[in-house]
């Protein structure tokens, strides 16, 4: 069996746990996989991209190239077309897909999460805010709202999708609050997209982030007696469903479940 050559893109992603978790997942379920962590400044994306593409058999997309990835495509499939962003690139034929949604919806039900009749807000309008967003909705939230300090992104992203915007996060009261901005990593750990004057309107607080595992986000929310998720299971079932994409195989969410909780109890997530 040919080893696929597969990687992960992003302006950062020397911390990615993208690379373990793929390899974990190829090796438990039989397959053979080379997978890197491609570093990739904002100023030389446009310059690189079209290499990269020929370079690997897949890619895994992250912030901020889940939209920018798209014009260099040369067609985008389901949830991908449904979101307007890219997270799984099969390289030979250039398709795009996404795989977020699944996995973001298969960690909430994990986790127990109540989504039906609950509005939600979601804190940045990027490609993961927008596959989040149009997830919820599909879940049964009552509403679902964007809010990017970026007004234009969020007010964007509300229109393109059929989606609501909130002017301030201090606007209105939310049963889901979502973190799907990168506020939180990398040179901004330590800081909270928000602070205790909203979160103690939710009931539950969803962060994207994994790393740390407990982000500033979710150590207020929790300490004001919130149910708290951090973006750990989200990642590896995005990753597992990017995975079945490169193979050409089925998808089991049962199949991810297991896998998961067999890697998380041999790493410190």
């Amino acid at each position: 069996m040919k080893k696929l050559k597969l990687a992960v893109i992003g302006k950062d992603v020397s911390q990615s746990l993208s690379p373990a978790m793929q390899t974990f997942i190829a090796e438990n379920t039989g397959n053979f996989i080379d997978y890197s962590a491609v570093s990739i400044p904002e100023e030389q994306f446009e310059d690189r991209i079209d290499e990269i593409l020929e370079t690997f058999d897949g890619i895994n997309v992250t912030i901020p190239y889940k939209l920018k990835i798209i014009p260099h495509l040369s067609r985008v499939y389901g949830d991908a077309k449904t979101f307007g962003a890219v997270n799984t690139v099969r390289c030979g034929d250039k398709s795009g897909y996404n795989t977020d949604g699944k996995g973001f919806a298969l960690m909430l039900e994990s986790n127990g999460v109540k989504t039906c009749g609950e509005a939600a807000l979601v804190l940045g309008a990027g490609g993961a805010g927008r596959s989040v967003a149009l997830t919820l909705s599909a879940m049964g939230c009552s509403s679902v709202s964007f809010y990017d300090c970026n007004s234009a992104a969020a007010e964007r992203a509300a229109a393109e999708l059929g989606l609501g915007c909130a002017e301030s996060p201090e606007q209105g009261e939310y049963g889901i609050i979502i973190n799907a901005t990168g506020v939180g990593m990398h040179k901004t750990t330590g800081v909270s997209p928000v602070g205790e004057s909203v979160l103690s309107k939710c009931k539950a607080a969803v962060d994207l982030i994994y790393q740390p595992a407990k982000s500033k986000f979710l150590e207020i929310a929790e300490g004001l007696g919130k149910k708290i998720v951090n973006g750990s299971a989200m990642l590896f079932y995005q990753a597992y469903y990017a995975q079945r994409i490169f193979l050409g195989k089925s998808a089991s969410a049962s199949v991810a479940k297991k896998l998961f909780e067999k890697y998380s109890g041999g790493n410190d997530l």
